[in-house]
């Protein structure tokens, strides 16, 4: 092995900075740029789709804090959230962050490639710098600097070979996300050619999801650990774990502790349709669904129910796919703000006015079936790439800080 160092964070990065008060705006033009917030920031990755819109015109922001690729980013503030770390390099538009993040670029010694894993290999250490009340804990850029120590080799050329080790299965891991989106949006495709857009649904009838929707059951949000008669524990999927689970993913949901007779009666099996019934935005609608396979329940230890804000469908058989689907394509319409409730705080969603009164064709049952059995197929290796991509990062974290040590050699790995 080469020669290694052994630095704090501060000694080793060039430019550390909180973001901007960011002149919000709604609509984009020639003076706006893309505002990052701690929202974007997730699984070590940075995503613009909470970013908003700021007016440079209003307030220029810094060129020092226009962001570059290679930069890492730290969420500063925020229960839950301070502490995430995230090295971007795909920077979509002219970006910024906003006062929650923190901005940091590393010293000519360190490769900006390996600083990144080499930051990212600290999260947790970087998260118990959170310091204040509750609601306002701040990481403390003190401690973030002086507190986190750096180990690296002196020769950037082995610093890059490390890093490439570790991004390559990241890239792997993207690899399989991107096949599961094109999957995905194959099988919405082929609905909306086979139901929506073919010639003969003109004559097809019509009808509503409570023709083709069995039973409806309500969530269980239980305890956190066993109370009373609360002695079942069991895995409860949430509205945030909606997108993960639509990747193909398992989501991270908690566990709870409900009554053995709600377990009986409201636990998830093959089949059944997740729906998202309170929570939402002015611009996010309820509604949002998720389809429960069979690859999704092994992937736990324990039965599943869904959270008291959700509901769980059980349409009839050889029908579920046709319901996800056609319920996807409604919501990507917006179809669902048209059946919420409540004008502050959290929205509702009126799932029964909606299954009763929302009108849809009724194909032929055959093929109802035929697309059912297609999309199961599709499923099937969304969730086999979801299962890679849980071992791929699995093994990640465990060589991150070994790499990052120099306790294992990069030179006898071959991935």
């Amino acid at each position: 092995m080469s020669d290694w160092k052994t630095k704090t964070l501060g000694e080793v990065t060039s430019y550390m900075a909180k973001g901007i008060p960011p002149k919000y705006i709604e609509e984009a033009n020639d003076d706006t740029i893309c505002v990052l917030n701690q929202k974007c920031n997730r699984n070590f990755r940075i995503s613009y789709d909470d970013s908003r819109l700021h007016n440079n015109a209003a307030k220029k922001v810094p060129d020092v804090k226009m962001l570059k690729p290679g930069d890492v980013l730290i969420n500063s503030t925020g229960t839950g959230t301070a502490g995430r770390v995230a090295q971007i390099w795909d920077i979509e538009a002219p970006t910024t962050i906003d006062g929650h993040m923190i901005l940091m670029r590393p010293t000519d010694e360190i490769d900006p490639l390996y600083y990144g894993y080499a930051v990212k290999a600290f999260q947790a250490a970087i998260e118990s710098y959170a310091e204040g009340s509750t609601g306002q804990t701040e990481i403390n850029k003190t401690r973030l600097q002086n507190e986190t120590i750096i180990t690296y080799p002196v020769d950037k050329g082995e610093q890059s070979k490390i890093a490439r080790i570790l991004a390559a299965i990241d890239e792997k891991i993207l690899l399989n996300e991107e096949v599961n989106k094109n999957l995905a949006e194959q099988a919405q495709s082929i609905f909306k050619s086979w139901f929506i857009d073919a010639p003969e649904s003109s004559s097809w009838e019509t009808g509503t999801f409570s023709d083709i929707i069995e039973t409806m059951i309500a969530g269980d949000w239980g305890k956190d650990s066993p109370t009373g008669n609360n002695t079942e524990m069991v895995y409860c999927i949430r509205g945030a774990d909606i997108p993960d689970v639509k990747s193909g993913n398992k989501g991270k949901m908690p566990t709870r502790f409900i009554l053995p007779k709600n377990y009986a009666a409201k636990h998830l099996v093959a089949g059944d349709v997740v729906v998202e019934i309170s929570g939402g935005s002015p611009t996010q609608s309820t509604g949002r669904i998720a389809s429960i396979s069979q690859s999704l329940l092994d992937r736990y230890d324990k039965g599943m129910v869904c959270t008291n804000f959700c509901k769980a469908m059980k349409p009839k058989s050889g029908y579920s796919m046709f319901v996800y689907y056609y319920w996807q394509y409604l919501y990507d319409k917006k179809v669902f703000f048209l059946y919420e409730n409540g004008t502050t705080g959290i929205k509702n969603l009126d799932i029964s006015g909606f299954i009763e009164t929302e009108p849809i064709i009724l194909p032929p049952a055959e093929l109802v079936e035929k697309f059912d059995a297609f999309c199961h197929s599709i499923f099937n290796v969304i969730f086999a790439n979801g299962l890679q991509n849980e071992q791929l990062a699995n093994m990640r974290d465990a060589l991150l800080p070994k790499l990052m040590s120099g306790e294992i050699d990069a030179s006898v790995l071959d991935l």
